[in-house]
């Protein structure tokens, strides 16, 4: 099934929790069933030279496609760059790889502790 990865922006605020609920849908609008998929995602920086984070993913209902991925406080304390980059990936049970989402994360410095 090849996809065209949808683009979306995002600010993250520096040393907080950052979750993303995920609904993956094929070019219907249907939920696409999960099961046998793995679906990874990664911060970077815009060469991507140095890698920044692992998300980190949960299935949440493999058969309604909701997956739930997230930043934690001690991920986005090392986001120094004030502009990063990140991608999702579904891999299909076959091994087809797809991008399924990317975009910018604005970073945004938090001053409560």
């Amino acid at each position: 099934m090849a996809i065209i990865p949808a683009v979306k922006d995002f600010v993250v605020q520096r040393n907080a929790d950052f979750p993303i609920r995920l609904t993956i849908k094929d070019s219907t609008g249907t939920a696409i069933n999960l099961t046998g998929f793995t679906v990874a995602a990664q911060v970077y920086n815009k060469d991507k030279s140095t890698k920044f984070a692992d998300w980190n993913v949960v299935y949440t209902d493999r058969n309604n496609g909701i997956v739930d991925i997230s930043l934690s406080d001690t991920d986005t304390a090392n986001f120094t760059p004030t502009c990063l980059f990140y991608d999702v990936l579904l891999t299909e049970p076959s091994g087809e790889k797809n991008y399924y989402l990317e975009g910018k994360l604005l970073i945004s410095e938090g001053y409560t502790s």
